[in-house]
């Protein structure tokens, strides 16, 4: 059974019943908190595809660069 084909009825369904656990005060923190985690996950994943070499910064990693300029100057 793929999870792909949900669905309008679906979808609601699960937010009447999550609507009916969390209580209509923590949905918004939970949205949030969901939203953070898959640009979190898209950002990884660009990452990956493109090839970065990120740190956790979001700044390029210039270690192999620092290395290679350390190792002209003590030649």
């Amino acid at each position: 059974m793929p999870f792909g084909n949900i669905g309008i009825g679906g979808l609601i369904l699960i937010l009447i019943i999550a609507l009916i656990i969390f209580g209509p005060s923590k949905l918004p923190e939970l949205g949030r908190a969901f939203g953070r985690t898959l640009s979190e996950f898209k950002g990884a994943t660009r990452g990956l595809v493109n090839g970065d070499d990120e740190n956790e910064d979001g700044k390029k990693d210039d270690a192999p660069k620092a290395a290679a300029a350390a190792g002209k100057q003590g030649s």
